[in-house]
């Protein structure tokens, strides 16, 4: 599986923004932009996967880090 490199507020500030977006979608069924909030699906499940692929192709990391 991907190896967790998102952090504890990066991780609630993904869910919360994806579920923003998402929500925009059913509660604005009219607008032209309404299908460009889908894009909501990626931070949502970055944050529920605590993996950010673009992260890991960075090298970048925002989990607090283990001390042996």
């Amino acid at each position: 599986m991907f190896a967790k490199n998102v952090g504890g507020l990066d991780r609630i500030l993904r869910i919360v923004a994806g579920l923003v977006l998402l929500s925009l979608f059913f509660l604005y069924p009219d607008a032209s932009w309404r299908y460009f909030t889908l894009i909501g699906v990626v931070p949502l499940l970055t944050g529920l996967m605590s993996s950010c692929p673009l992260y890991s192709i960075m090298g970048l990391s925002t989990c607090p880090v283990k001390r042996a």
